[in-house]
């Protein structure tokens, strides 16, 4: 496994987290000059991706933690699912492809440099099935992969500082691929409820 499924840290408030993978295909880090909390938030606003993003088509929100994308080049299309599955506002967000054929997971770490701008490092994990898996594997299409990675890092890097401010922003925390809420829902009463009136 990439992540250890017994064991993750705890933060201050208690609440283990997912340790970050340990093996991965591809790992890409840039340096951007606006707070961890402006990078952050313009991250999270996935349907912004194709506005900057050489592969990413489009991003259609699915569930509360599901969304669909659809990358390519040129006539070609590839459409799939992700889960996020993991995130913590300003510091963390890992996901995992939800197709059968490649599969992959990945996330993505925001921390702060001396400079008072944002270190971003991508790390993604790609698990092919069958044939793909030779293909994928082999250290030309992980070259490949890693270049493409470091180039749409580059790109988001343009976009922000471009901006100079976010353009919105989802400050939301999931675990297990469940959004955490705030304030516990009130139970919910088992007697079935009749109109009045």
């Amino acid at each position: 496994m990439a992540h250890e499924e017994d064991g993750g840290r705890a933060d201050g408030d208690g609440v283990t987290r997912r340790r970050p993978l340990r093996e991965w295909h591809v790992e890409e880090t840039v340096e951007v000059a606006v707070p961890v909390r402006t990078a952050y938030n313009q991250w999270t606003q996935f349907k912004t991706f194709p506005r900057f993003s050489a592969v990413v088509r489009g991003v259609e929100q699915v569930r509360p933690t599901v969304t669909a994308w659809t990358i390519g080049y040129g006539l070609l299309r590839h459409r799939f699912p992700v889960e996020i599955v993991e995130q913590d506002p300003d510091a963390y967000l890992a996901w995992r492809g939800l197709e059968q054929h490649p599969t992959h997971e990945g996330e993505v770490e925001f921390r702060p440099t001396g400079s008072g701008g944002t270190a971003i490092t991508v790390r993604m994990l790609l698990r092919p099935r069958g044939a793909a898996k030779v293909l994928t594997c082999s250290r030309r299409v992980l070259g490949l992969t890693a270049r493409l990675v470091h180039a749409e890092l580059v790109d988001f890097k343009h976009f922000i500082e471009g901006l100079g401010q976010e353009g919105g922003a989802w400050r939301g925390t999931i675990r297990n691929g469940r959004v955490q809420h705030d304030t516990p829902e009130p139970p919910r009463s088992r007697v079935a409820q009749w109109p009045v009136g």
